[in-house]
């Protein structure tokens, strides 16, 4: 597949328009399915939140299918049944998410619902509520949680007086102070058609698309749309930290080792993320996994994983292990990055992952959901719409030392973010 480019997304079928009240909508047309889905992001993140409303971005992206001016909470989901669709939203950091799929015949159906809970929710005081203890008791949820826990404590280090240290869903307190008026007024000061990237994928022409899209959103319009603030920069780790956050009564702790890592856009992220598949993913989860898990017996999982987006990332190494056994799986899992960072990879391990990385590109764009986040990975860091069309070439290009330098500036043993979560 990847010998025939035009079969990957690429200039020759991304359509990308803007429309003139700034909203920019990526489709692509695929006909061997009857179906089109809906996928994109928006700028309403909770960088936006305050610190004592912390949840409040998370809040209202959960709140805008409980009701609109032209529908109420139950006549949006009888709408969405009755013709076997799906529309939902999600918060992140940076961005705030929408997903939806009908078949090709209902995509006016959905853009309506899309463009009623985006532009006119109402934030009706009963679903509201509803909501906020639905909140509260997944907070309460998390902090019996201890995969959940270790994640906060290891960002409170990692990114200590940064916003990334905050977490997306906040606090139980924070969600207690959210007031309905403060739903009402973060929409209305942060949500508008700027920053708003709609791809298509599916059962549809792009032409189409276009006009669906411009029939239900284009006059769309916000006077003093605001901005979320200017990131500041990061102080990195100067020693090793170590915090261990206590829960009672847990049969298992986990533990997470890391640092910083690159952004998505930085030269280096593609050498980062086949470090990254070596020491703890391909396979039985790579190097990690296999001295720690499978060698030594001393964890119920353990792998590595690369977090890469607009901001300073993180390259982190998480286990689950008995409580006991925390000290070890530690000592192995620092001697196996001080390991990474002397010698790199070896050339059969980076053949093996180059083959990975190219030979399942093709399956990720499989289904139409698979292309659509594709056409906004493309868009949100810039990449060119020829990316995938390079993608085998960008692979290819990365040689032993490109991995061995890329992982020696970002992963210093000694300097190291440690959080442990259990009993």
């Amino acid at each position: 597949m990847l010998n025939r480019p035009n079969s990957l997304p690429g200039p020759d079928n991304i359509f990308r328009e803007v429309l003139p009240n700034g909203i920019v909508i990526l489709t692509r047309s695929n006909f061997n399915s009857p179906s089109v889905v809906i996928s994109g992001y928006f700028s309403a993140g909770s960088l936006l939140d305050p610190n004592e409303k912390l949840g409040l971005a998370d809040f209202v992206t959960s709140a805008l299918m409980r009701g609109t001016k032209k529908r109420s909470f139950d006549n949006i989901y009888s709408e969405l049944e009755s013709v076997g669709a799906s529309l939902g939203f999600n918060s992140g950091v940076h961005k705030s998410g929408l997903s939806g799929r009908s078949l090709a015949e209902d995509l006016p159906l959905l853009l309506n619902l899309l463009c009623e809970t985006l532009t006119m929710p109402v934030f009706p005081k009963a679903e509201t509520e509803k909501l906020r203890a639905q909140l509260l008791t997944g907070l309460a949820i998390r902090a019996q949680d201890t995969s959940d826990m270790a994640s906060m404590v290891f960002d409170q280090i990692l990114y200590k007086g940064h916003p990334y240290s905050r977490p997306e869903d906040g606090h139980p307190e924070t969600i207690q102070n959210i007031t309905r008026a403060d739903l009402v007024k973060f929409h209305r000061e942060y949500y508008g058609p700027r920053g708003l990237i709609i791809a298509i994928v599916g059962a549809v022409k792009p032409e189409e698309a276009v006009r669906q899209v411009k029939r239900a959103l284009g006059g769309w319009q916000v006077k003093g749309q605001k901005e979320a603030p200017e990131l500041p920069a990061l102080k990195p780790l100067k020693k090793t930290v170590n915090k261990h956050h206590r829960i009672a009564g847990k049969s298992q702790s986990d533990l997470i080792i890391g640092t910083n890592g690159p952004m998505r856009r930085d030269p280096e992220f593609m050498s980062a993320s086949i470090g990254n598949n070596i020491l703890g993913q391909f396979g039985m989860m790579g190097r990690i996994g296999d001295v720690v898990r499978e060698k030594s017996g001393l964890a119920y999982y353990a792998y590595s994983s690369l977090s890469a987006g607009i901001g300073p990332g993180s390259w982190e190494v998480n286990a689950g292990v008995n409580p006991q056994n925390v000290k070890k799986a530690s000592g192995l899992i620092v001697d196996e990055l001080k390991r990474f960072v002397q010698e790199g990879v070896t050339a059969d391990e980076l053949a093996d992952t180059k083959a990975n990385f190219i030979g399942r590109l093709p399956l990720s764009l499989e289904s139409n959901g698979g292309v659509a986040n594709a056409l906004l990975n493309i868009e949100r860091h810039h990449l060119g719409l020829d990316y995938y069309q390079h993608y085998e070439g960008l692979v290819n290009e990365v040689r032993q030392e490109d991995v061995l330098n890329t992982v020696r500036k970002f992963i210093d043993p000694d300097e190291l973010a440690i959080a442990v979560a259990g009993p």
